[in-house]
This record gives structure tokens, C-alpha cells and sequence, in this order.
């Protein structure tokens, strides 16, 4: 599960409703003092929210980038129906282009895990409304062996039980040592994103995370945009030589963010905000 380092925004960023032909989703959309020199969309990954950028803002904004993080449909506070149907790749990625529209381009488009191949299939509907595409800590197709027990261990339990319930059971999986490091706070925000997610969507994602095909060769033959491949030096849902591979197959910019595993926006924030910075001032 991603832990974000905090629940609370910079000064930068206002909590708001961005208002889509698509319907209403919650975003952080953070914004420089001075002039603008872009707009990055931000997409989080499984289980994941719009706080898991809210470390990347300040130094984006800091260096002239407006930077929109989003809650997608179903995800935190941005309400979804109970449909499974609802959360098909193809619906998330027209939500994706709706905002965009919202927003007005080009745009910068960064997604991570999940959200990263929800960007990819957007891309591949309409890749106009983008100048740049940044998959962080998000590969090719379908999740490691590992991560997709764990997912099915996880829809097993959604099936059956309350989101209470799992949430509980995530806890007694959780090392003892993690649970130790967690403030009482953090715990209890982890746990209200946790409950405001709904079910539907995390059973329809974490189906696609397990059965996603390999697209490389499909986005390769799009222009724009330009593509950026960023993770940590570690990561345990894409091994770091399949997202090497990926990125060589797409000509893509390559950056590994050091000390940093599949969540390089939580575990490094300064570095991966620099090395995004680098490549959006490149386009």
C-alpha cells in the first residue's frame, strides 16, 4: 500500500473539484507564485491518492510548474459507482483525457503504478492533449508473480468482507516493525483513505494490474509525446531490468532515482522532482 509521508498540502497547493464533462474529481492543484512554465497531471497508482505527489509540489511549483494530483474515479474522495464496468482501462483513460481538457494543454502527464498505465492507455486514445509522458515505477504489462498473489489475496478478501474488515486484516500482514514507525495520525489517515476507496474500483484495477498485455510497441509508434522512464534503483512489482528494457524499446529518457524503491515520489521526493524538472524543461 502507498504511504504517503503526510496528508496535509503545501501552502502551493489548494484542495478543490475539478469539474470534467466526465463529473467532478478531487485534485491538489498546486501552483507557482510567478509565471508558469507548464502543467503537469498527476495519476497515483493502486490503493493509492492524490497525496502520494503531495512531497513532489513544492519543489514542482518551485520551479514554475503548476502540478494537478488527482484522486481518479472511485479512489479516495473522488466518488465512483458500485459497477465494476465503471473502472474499465478504457473508461479510466477517457477520464484521464477529460481532465486534460479540464486543464487545458499541452499537458505533462506522470503516472505511477497503476496510474502510469492508465496514462499509457490515454495516451493511446488521444495523445494530443500531451507534450511529455512519465511512466514512474510502472512497466510494460502485468505485474511481478509476487505482487499478483498479493493481489488476489486482496480481492479475495474484498469479495467477502467489509473494507473495515480487510482493512484490519492489511494490518496484521503489515511487518511489526512498519506498524511501529507509523504516528497514531498517519495511521488514522491511511485508514480513511483506505474506507473512502471503493471496492469495485480496487477489484476492477487490481484485475487489469494482473492481466495488463504488453503495449510498448503500440506507444512507441505515437508522437508526441516525449516518454521518461523513472523509478527507484529498487522495486518489486516491475524488476528494474524489465523497466531498463521498456525504456530501451520506447527511446525513452531514463532516470533511476538512488535509495529509492517503487515509490521514488514518497522515498526520494527532491530527487524525482528534480529529475522530472530536467526532463520537461528539455520539451
Amino acid at each position: 500500500m502507498s504511504r504517503p509521508p503526510t496528508f496535509v498540502p503545501p501552502v502551493c497547493a489548494l484542495p478543490r473539484a475539478l469539474s470534467t464533462s466526465r463529473g467532478a474529481f478531487a485534485v491538489l492543484d498546486a501552483r507557482p507564485s510567478g509565471d508558469v512554465r507548464g502543467t503537469a497531471l498527476l495519476l497515483p497508482g493502486y490503493t493509492g491518492s492524490k497525496e502520494d505527489f503531495i512531497a513532489l509540489l513544492e519543489p514542482l511549483t518551485a520551479a514554475g510548474y503548476r502540478a494537478v494530483a488527482v484522486d481518479g474515479r472511485g479512489q479516495y474522495e473522488t466518488a465512483g459507482p458500485a459497477d465494476q464496468a465503471a473502472y474499465a482501462q478504457d473508461e479510466l483513460a477517457r477520464d484521464v483525457l477529460a481532465q486534460a481538457a479540464a486543464l487545458g494543454g499541452p499537458l505533462h502527464l506522470v503516472g505511477h503504478s497503476l496510474g502510469g498505465q492508465i496514462a499509457r492507455a490515454a495516451v493511446l486514445m488521444d495523445a494530443s492533449p500531451f507534450v511529455t509522458l512519465t511512466l514512474m515505477s510502472s512497466g510494460p504489462a502485468q505485474i511481478s508473480p509476487a505482487q499478483q498473489q498479493r493481489v488476489k489475496l486482496l480481492s479475495d478478501a474484498l469479495a467477502v468482507m467489509r473494507m473495515d474488515q480487510v482493512w484490519e486484516a492489511i494490518l496484521a500482514f503489515d511487518a511489526p516493525e512498519d506498524a511501529a514507525e507509523e504516528a497514531t495520525e498517519d495511521r488514522e489517515d491511511l485508514r480513511r483513505r483506505w474506507l473512502l476507496h471503493n471496492p469495485a474500483q480496487l477489484l476492477a484495477t487490481g484485475r487489469q494490474l494482473t492481466t495488463e498485455p504488453d503495449r510498448v510497441a503500440e506507444l512507441a509508434a505515437v508522437r508526441p509525446p516525449h516518454t521518461h522512464v523513472l523509478s527507484g534503483e529498487r522495486d518489486d512489482t516491475w524488476p528494474v531490468p524489465l523497466l531498463d528494457e521498456m525504456a530501451e524499446r520506447l527511446g525513452a529518457h531514463r532516470t533511476v532515482v538512488a535509495g529509492a524503491e517503487h515509490s521514488p515520489n514518497t522515498d526520494r521526493p527532491a530527487e524525482t522532482a528534480a529529475a522530472l524538472v530536467r526532463f520537461w524543461d528539455q520539451h
